[in-house]
């Protein structure tokens, strides 16, 4: 039976020229958050499926590859919903997880805990460019730490590390949670109605204000509110700068919002502003909303021109971990598009930096074993000096051999003849 060569389900093989890209770019993004001070942990690959439904992940639950009970578990015959034959899932991301962990490791964990996630997570999603059902997640997060002084550890680390990698001249689009839901209450929206409008303003990019009006209006929204709302993003074009377009809402929407929400954001902006490495603009985004419903204040996410679209994001999210303990934890994190990253990586023909040198050593088939020996020993000595050396056979078609190993980068191919 031939083997399928596409990939499986939206879950794809990984090849030698992108297995080298991720290594890179792995050790880049591990070496530079660990100048910032987070340190790696590991989660499974499986949550219980309560962890991973309890209403926090937004769209996401709709997507868990659920797993079914096993051995005496697993009772189908008397099976009436699917709670009686699932109980674990796949985790869909790396901050449930996180939550989970934090939640039973906490008395060992030093305060605040900065957290390096890098793994794989599930998704059964459509795949489509730079989106798989199975793909790398990169997370960093600070618990413990109310200020602001998370938000701005959080994008410092997150923009130098883009920086490292060549990015230049992207996005970091900022908003919160709170000023989302005070334009919501000063234009007339009821605090039931919050998610539905959310989820539709979260289609702006796509859609546009009109579009936004459209969809509103067949939710059964009335005209007055909808004007209202839509005006404030009318009047907020053009300030993308993150202190004008919060002087314009602070003044507009007067004690709907928070006196200290509009002064912690522009502190924020300011601090990251003066002490970025990077080159990125911060730019404020009134309609961004992010679909994870466990966000409680500040919300970020990265654009990108080359890819048109998020590259990561993330955001505070104070009240996860009480749903795990009963109390309240400060928390917020980061995560990096990585599948997305090495797609605009390869896509621009990138070539990892500061490799050794790469020999390959060709020998003919029925090559005396003595002098095999030699040409191994030969190998082991340029290995020792930092050099990558391929001893392999010569196959029959040497041309089409030698030309492949070019392609990968050997810049040097000896042959080995029975003499």
């Amino acid at each position: 039976m031939a083997l399928a060569k596409k990939p499986v389900n939206g879950m794809k093989d990984i090849l030698p020229e992108e297995m080298q890209i991720r290594d890179y770019v792995m050790n880049v993004i591990k070496e530079t958050y660990r100048s910032f001070g987070f340190t790696p942990i590991e989660t499974p690959c499986m949550e219980n499926i309560g962890n991973l439904t309890n209403k926090q992940g937004g769209e996401n639950e709709k997507l868990i590859f659920k797993v079914l009970k096993r051995g005496e578990k697993l009772k189908l015959e008397t099976a009436e919903n699917e709670n009686d034959v699932v109980d674990f899932g796949m985790r869909y991301d790396l901050t449930v997880p996180l939550a989970r962990f934090y939640s039973n490791n906490s008395n060992s964990l030093p305060a605040p805990f900065k957290a390096l996630q890098m793994g794989n997570v599930w998704r059964a999603d459509r795949p489509q460019r730079g989106r798989y059902r199975q793909f790398m997640q990169c997370d960093i997060d600070i618990l413990g730490e109310p200020s602001n002084l998370a938000e701005i550890e959080l994008i410092l680390a997150t923009t130098t590390t883009l920086g490292r990698l060549g990015f230049h001249g992207f996005q970091i689009r900022i908003n919160e949670r709170r000023i989302l839901k005070a334009m919501a209450a000063y234009s007339g929206f009821s605090e039931d109605s919050y998610d539905t409008v959310f989820i539709i303003l979260d289609k702006m990019d796509k859609i546009g204000l009109e579009g936004v009006a459209e969809e509103l209006e067949k939710s059964g929204f009335g005209k007055a509110p909808i004007d209202k709302y839509l005006e404030l993003f009318e009047n907020l074009k053009g300030k993308a700068d993150v202190a004008d377009g919060l002087s314009y809402l602070a003044e507009k929407l007067g004690d709907f919002l928070e006196a200290d929400v509009a002064a912690n954001l522009e502190e924020i902006a300011a601090c990251v502003n003066d002490t970025k490495e990077a080159e990125f603009d911060l730019v404020f985004d009134p309609a961004l909303v992010r679909g994870m419903s466990y966000y409680t204040g500040t919300i970020f996410e990265i654009a990108m021109p080359e890819f048109g679209g998020s590259c990561g994001g993330g955001g505070r999210y104070d009240k996860m971990i009480g749903k795990f303990t009963g109390n309240d934890v400060p928390a917020c994190g980061f995560s990096i598009g990585f599948e997305r990253i090495i797609l605009l990586l390869l896509e621009n023909g990138f070539q990892v930096p500061g490799q050794s040198e790469k020999i390959a050593y060709l020998v003919e088939k029925n090559y005396p074993g003595e002098k095999l020996s030699q040409v191994i020993a030969k190998a082991q000595e340029e290995r020792k000096a930092g050099k990558q050396v391929l001893v392999a056979r010569m196959n029959k078609n040497k041309k089409f051999q030698k030309e492949k190993l070019a392609k990968e980068g050997y810049g040097e191919i000896k042959e080995f003849f029975r003499v």
